[in-house]
This record gives C-alpha cells, structure tokens and sequence, in this order.
C-alpha cells in the first residue's frame, strides 16, 4: 500500500518526541480479514513506559477535505474495532496536518464527530516534522 504524503513526516516527529516506531506498517489479522496501519509505536521512557499507540496518518490534500474526513473515519472506526480484538491495549490515533485541524476540524459538525466518535487526535507539523497537539 503507497504512503501518506507526510508519513516520514509524521514517523519523524513521532521519534523526536521519544516514541520508538515498532511497525511500519502495523498490520493485523481479525478472523480473516487483514488490517495495515500506517505506524505502531512505543514509549520506553520512564514516565510513560509501555504505552503503545497505532497511528492512522492522513494527509488532507484531495479535492474534498468532506471526502477525505469520510475515508478518514471509515478506517479509524474498523482500525479501532480491530484493535480492541487483535491487541485492545494498544491506542490508535488519527494523524492530521495543523493547517487541517486549525480549519476544517474546528468546524461544528466536524468537532461533533471527533467527540462522539471518541477519535484521538494527533496533530503535526509537516513542514517542521514536529507533533503539534494530541488529543
């Protein structure tokens, strides 16, 4: 499967905030149907020890930022369904560039969805490869 426009980007900053990347992609088996995340990652240092997050990157540059959130949720939801089966300890967050999440995502309707959808954000820089927010 191709790569986001800003995987490497993401990984990047994921990596210069501590996270040391364990698969790239994450891919999973649930019955019989096969999953790939974009990255698995996790924390070994002290204060955040263990912690294991799956990361969904999403680059927002088609036509439609409607049509791409679509996609985007699509796959979160399966991806997390899938990961409350395969390894339910492991957190799965969203990817999206700064520029998206400073106007799109602060729209009402979209701000519902991510709050009644309970999806965890992570929110980067391309540019300076830096993790802007999670949430």
């Amino acid at each position: 499967m191709a790569k986001d426009r800003f995987h490497y980007a993401v990984r990047n900053a994921l990596e210069k905030e501590g996270w040391t990347i364990t698969a790239d992609p994450y891919e999973m088996s649930v019955g019989d149907v096969d999953f790939e995340i974009d990255l698995a990652a996790e924390m070994l240092a002290a204060e955040r020890a263990g912690e294991k997050i799956a990361v969904e990157i999403k680059s927002f540059i088609g036509r439609s930022n409607v049509s791409d959130f679509h996609t985007a949720l699509g796959q979160f939801i399966n991806y997390q369904f899938a990961l409350e089966e395969f390894e339910p300890q492991r957190k799965l967050y969203l990817a999206v560039p700064e520029s998206i999440y400073n106007s799109f995502f602060q729209r009402r309707f979209t701000r519902s969805v991510i709050e009644r959808t309970q999806i965890r954000l992570v929110v980067y820089n391309e540019k300076q490869e830096v993790i802007v927010q999670w949430l």
